[in-house]
C-alpha cells in the first residue's frame, strides 16, 4: 500500500476530471478495491474500471518526498529524538494519510540540462531554491548566474576545487601517479554530508563511483541538486538506523569538512562506518579538532584518536587540516585487545549485512573466516571486478556459472530495450537510471558503456544479493516498494521494473500506488520499462493515459530465457511534459 490504500472502504474514487487538489482538498486513502476480486478477475482476463484521469496536487507539494516528510511528525504528533536525528530518518504515512495525485513540476519547469554539461549547470527553474549560493558563498559550492544555477566544483574543505583536492588525497596515500582509483582498488565510496556532491562528481572522472549522502536538513535542496545534476547521490542520514546498505560495501568514506559529533553514543556512528569498510578501507576525514590547537577541540580529537585505536584502525597519513585512518586487514587484532575493551565484538548472531530498518549497533562487525586477511575483499580491481564472479557469491547460493548465465540474459536483454527505443532516444537524455528490481546487477552491467549510473534496488526479500551489486563496483540501496522512495520528485531519466508489480500484489500492496510513485520520481521525457506478467500490463496499460505516460508507447512480448517468469510481456512508456494541468504538446 502506499499514497492510497488497497483496502480503504469508502474512499473516494476519482473522476473523469483534472482538478487540481489544494490542502483543503487532498484526497487521502486512494483506491477501494477488493483484492479478492481483483485477483479473480486477473485470472478471468477482466479488469477493474480504471480513472480516466488522476488529480494533480497543489504546487505546494511539487518537491513532496511522503516518507521524508517533517509535516507529517507534526501532523501525526510523533516524537522523535533531534538530538540522534531521527526526525532526518524515514516515517511513512499511514494508508490514510497517502497521497493519490500526481505531484506538478514547479512553475518554469524545463527539460533538464543534459550530462555533462549538467555537472557544471542546471535550471534555476527546476530547484528554486539559491539559499545555498548566499549562505555558501564563500565556498564555492553554487552561484546564481540568471537563469541557471552553476557550480564552480568548490566545496566547505576545498575552496580550490574538487579535483585539486582528490590529486591530494592520492597523495596523501601515496598512489601511483596520484590517483585516487589506486589501479582500480579504490572503486566505490561512501561521501557523508556530501553537499551538492562536487566530490563525486569529480570522482567519476577517475572511474570511482561516490553513493553522496546527506540529510534532507536545513541546507534542504544539496542532494537534489546533486541528482539533477546527474550524479549518484541519495537521502540520508547517520541517525538510529543502519544505512541501507550491506557490510565491506565501500573502499574508502569521505567527511569533508565534518559536523558530525562521531563520539556520541559509544562511538555508533563510527563503527556504522566500520561495518560499510572493506578490510583495509580508508576513511579521510577533515574536521576543525583534527587541526586546531585550541583545548576543546584537543580534547574531542584525543577521544576520537583513542575510540578509533581500540577499534583497531591506524593513521595511514595526515596533512593540514585533513586525516585518512585505515580499518585492520584481519581479526587479529581485535582477538589482542584486553578482556572488556569497548567497543566489544559484535554477537555472531548478529547479521552485518541486514539493513532495512535495522538498529545501528555499538559494535564491532568482524570478518568471516573467508575475509580473514583478504585486502579489498578479494576483489579484482575495476573494471575486472565489474563482470567477474565475486568471492561472496556462495554467501547467496548463486554458482559462478548462474552468474554469468545472468550477465548474458541481461545484456541480450538490454540489447532489445533499446532496439525498442531507437527512435525516441536522443543522445545524453538518460542519465539516471533506477533498477527497481536490481537482482545481481546485470541489467546495470549491460549498460557499461553508456555515460550514465544506475541506483540498483534490492527488496528486503532479496537484500542478501545487493552485496553483490557492490562487489561488482556498482552502487545501491534496499527498499520496500510498498513505501515512497528516498528522493525528490523529477530525479531519474530511466526507470526499470523487473516482476516488480508482480511481487507487491502478492503481498498485498496497490499496484496504483507504485505507479503514482513511479510517476513522482520520473522526470518529464523520462521512461519506465516495465518487465512483467502478462496480465499485470494488461492491467497497467489502462493507467497510461491517466498518468500522462502517453508521450511514446511500445509493447512487445519478449524472447522467453532462464530468467523469464512464465509469459512475460514488455511495457515502455514515455511520461510527459505537463504543468498546471495541462500537457504540453
Amino acid at each position: 500500500m502506499y499514497y492510497g490504500s488497497s483496502v480503504a472502504p469508502g474512499s473516494r474514487r476519482y473522476d473523469d476530471t483534472d482538478s487540481r487538489l489544494d490542502g483543503s482538498d487532498l484526497v487521502f486513502g486512494g483506491f477501494s478495491r477488493n483484492r479478492d476480486l481483483v485477483d479473480l478477475l486477473d485470472e478471468q482476463g477482466y479488469y477493474l474500471e480504471v480513472p480516466k484521469s488522476i488529480p494533480i496536487c497543489d504546487m505546494k507539494y511539487s518537491e513532496l518526498i511522503p516518507c521524508l516528510d517533517r509535516n507529517l511528525i507534526y501532523q501525526l504528533k510523533l516524537k522523535p529524538n533531534l538530538t540522534v536525528m531521527e526526525h532526518y530518518e524515514r516515517h511513512c504515512p499511514p494508508p490514510e494519510r497517502r497521497y493519490n495525485c500526481l505531484i506538478p513540476p514547479p512553475k518554469g519547469y524545463k527539460i533538464p540540462i543534459r550530462w555533462p554539461v549538467s555537472r557544471d549547470e542546471v535550471w534555476k527553474a527546476n530547484i528554486p531554491h539559491t539559499h545555498l549560493a548566499q549562505e555558501k558563498s564563500d565556498q564555492h559550492w553554487m552561484v546564481v548566474d540568471g537563469e541557471k544555477i552553476k557550480f564552480p566544483g568548490g566545496g566547505t574543505h576545498f575552496h580550490y576545487g574538487a579535483d585539486k583536492y582528490i590529486v591530494g588525497l592520492a597523495q596523501m596515500l601515496k598512489f601511483p601517479g596520484d590517483k585516487l582509483n589506486n589501479g582500480g582498488h579504490i572503486r566505490n565510496v561512501l561521501d557523508v554530508g556530501c553537499g551538492v556532491a562536487s566530490f563525486g562528481a569529480y570522482l567519476l572522472h577517475h572511474d570511482i563511483i561516490a553513493m553522496s549522502l546527506a540529510p534532507n536538513d536545513v541546507h534542504e535542496n544539496q542532494i537534489q541538486f546533486a541528482l539533477e545534476r546527474g550524479i549518484p547521490s541519495t537521502l540520508g542520514v547517520l541517525g538510529t538506523k543502519r544505512l541501507p546498505y550491506p557490510s565491506r560495501s565501500f573502499e574508502l568514506a569521505h567527511c569533508s569538512r565534518c559536523r558530525i559529533d562521531w563520539l556520541q553514543r559509544d562511538g555508533i556512528l563510527l563503527l556504522e562506518l566500520d561495518r560499510l569498510l572493506g578490510p583495509g578501507g580508508y576513511f579521510a576525514y577533515s574536521s576543525p579538532e583534527a587541526y586546531e590547537q585550541d583545548p576543546e577541540n584537543r580534547k574531542i580529537w584525543n577521544a576520537m584518536y583513542s575510540l578509533l585505536k581500540r577499534m583497531c584502525w591506524k593513521v595511514v597519513a595526515k596533512r593540514g587540516q585533513t586525516v585518512i585512518w585505515s580499518k585492520p586487514l584481519s581479526n587479529s587484532c581485535y582477538l589482542k585487545r584486553d578482556p572488556g575493551t569497548l567497543p566489544p565484538l559484535c554477537d555472531s548472531s548478529d547479521d552485518p549485512d541486514a539493513s532495512w530498518n535495522v538498529s545501528m549497533k555499538a559494535c564491532i562487525t568482524p570478518y568471516s573466516a573467508r575475509m580473514h586477511k583478504e585486502r579489498w575483499s578479494g576483489l579484482l580491481p575495476w573494471p575486472q571486478r565489474l563482470t567477474a564472479a565475486p568471492p561472496r557469491l556462495e554467501e547467496i547460493g548463486v554458482s559462478s556459472e548462474e552468474f554469468h548465465e545472468d550477465t548474458k540474459i541481461w545484456h541480450f536483454r538490454v540489447i532489445e530495450y533499446w532496439k525498442q527505443m531507437k527512435s525516441v532516444i536522443q543522445k545524453n537524455s538518460i542519465r539516471n537510471v533506477m533498477d527497481m528490481n536490481s537482482n545481481l546487477g546485470g541489467f546495470a552491467t549491460a549498460l557499461k558503456d553508456k555515460d550514465l549510473w544506475v541506483m540498483n534496488v534490492a527488496s528486503v526479500k532479496m537484500s542478501a544479493r545487493l552485496k553483490i551489486i557492490y562487489d561488482r563496483g556498482l552502487i545501491g540501496t534496499v527498499h520496500d516498494w510498498c513505501e515512497a522512495f528516498s528522493t525528490y520528485p523529477r530525479t531519474y531519466d530511466l526507470l526499470h521494473a523487473w516482476a516488480v508489480f508482480s511481487e507487491i500484489k502478492e503481498r498485498g500492496c496497490s499496484l496504483e500506488d507504485l505507479l503514482i510513485e513511479m510517476d513522482r520520481i520520473l522526470r518529464p521525457d523520462g521512461f519506465v520499462i516495465i518487465r512483467d506478467k502478462h496480465s499485470v500490463i494488461n492491467y497497467i496499460q489502462k493507467f497510461i493515459t491517466a498518468l500522462r505516460w502517453d508521450g511514446w508507447l511500445s509493447e512487445v512480448e519478449p524472447r522467453t530465457d532462464a530468467l523469464s517468469g512464465g509469459e512475460e510481456r514488455v511495457l515502455i512508456a514515455r511520461k510527459k511534459l505537463w504543468t498546471d494541468g495541462f500537457m504540453t504538446m
